[in-house]
């Protein structure tokens, strides 16, 4: 694996590579089948427009989003994008066998070779009610304390690395080594606290940190992340990937109005009623207590809207801030349309080709 395969390319006036995280929203009066829809269509933009990586995201018992399968979903926008590399952002490792993971990723990996990223999360991806579901357990904790061992076990299959001697030394993940020499994904672990942080250094993996919901956190895991570092035959020195919010549009009041939308939404999500991404006209009207005006006005403090010029300032002062070394646009919005406007207007910022 070259650092290539990791290592975004800059362009154009961008500070750093730019890439994508879409969790295909769905809004009120769409359909599952309008946001899938709308990802492949944000996908080829995203291509077309030279940003670096697109990655879609594990989620499950959420009516806002349709991302409940990245794999599934990665293998449609393989079959209908180029160049553009396609990753999880992130698969939920304690919710899935290792074997199962490698041999997913494998399979993507025959089919789009050297354009494939493997990004994991320790959380449940949901509610701890769901998670009981997806792993038939209610002892939800061993899954996350289980994460290392876990992503070992992952390695190997994927490497097809197991000593001699081990119970799994005569298992093959497969598309995988064992069928003959392949490339395979470079795994990256995603977080949202210090714990992936601090592992992800100490193995020496690239770390992509969840700024976008979890900003109080960034400094401290991105230094953590630095410090712990390990080079590794993967990398020599640390590289960070940083999800952020941004949404830009022709002029501020539009902007705002789509970003209502996601704001509203997560308010709906954290208070125990989750529902479809409601529609800017719902989101403007909706009776907002004096807490529920605070928590909206302090999410969107997180996030970079306005005009385009706006939106690259906020954007350039992110990077500045923390050091970054990528960038990971989402917008969780309620109209698709606002979506890929959004990174033509990035684009067109940073002068992108």
């Amino acid at each position: 694996m070259t650092r290539d395969a990791i290592r975004g390319e800059t362009r154009g006036a961008a500070p750093v590579p730019l890439s994508v995280l879409d969790l295909a929203n769905v809004g009120v009066g769409l359909t599952s089948r309008d946001a899938l829809l709308a990802t492949v269509e944000t996908a080829r933009l995203a291509e077309r427009r030279g940003f670096t990586r697109y990655w879609v995201a594990e989620h499950h018992s959420m009516p806002g989003v349709a991302s409940s399968s990245p794999a599934v979903i990665l293998s449609h926008l393989a079959a209908r994008t180029d160049r553009i590399r396609l990753g999880s952002g992130g698969v939920m490792l304690p919710n899935h066998a290792p074997l199962v993971i490698a041999e997913q990723f494998g399979t993507l990996e025959a089919l789009a070779p050297g354009r494939i990223d493997l990004g994991l999360g320790r959380a449940p991806g949901t509610d701890g009610a769901t998670a009981a579901a997806l792993r038939r357990t209610d002892h939800l904790r061993e899954g996350a304390d289980e994460f290392p061992q876990q992503l070992g076990e992952l390695i190997r299959f994927l490497d097809d690395g197991f000593p001699d001697g081990h119970r799994y030394s005569r298992i093959h993940a497969v598309p995988g080594p064992v069928q003959g020499e392949v490339s395979r994904p470079p795994v990256w672990l995603l977080g949202s606290s210090g714990f992936s942080a601090e592992l992800a250094g100490r193995l020496g993996l690239p770390f992509a940190f969840a700024h976008h919901f979890s900003s109080r956190n960034t400094l401290p895991a991105l230094d953590l992340y630095r410090e712990s570092f390990t080079p590794s035959a993967v990398l020599d020195e640390p590289y960070a990937l940083i999800g952020a919010a941004a949404l830009a549009a022709d002029d501020e009041t539009q902007a705002r109005r789509q970003v209502l939308t996601g704001a509203l939404a997560m308010l709906r999500l954290r208070t125990g009623r989750p529902g479809l991404v409601p529609t800017p006209e719902e989101a403007e009207g909706y009776p907002f207590s004096a807490a529920e005006r605070d928590f909206v006005e302090s999410w969107l403090a997180n996030v970079t809207h306005g005009t385009p010029d706006a939106v690259r300032d906020g954007l350039d002062a992110l990077v500045k801030r923390t050091g970054a070394d990528e960038l990971m646009l989402t917008a969780n919005v309620h109209t698709p349309s606002a979506r890929t406007r959004s990174l033509e207007l990035i684009a067109n910022a940073y002068e992108l080709t």
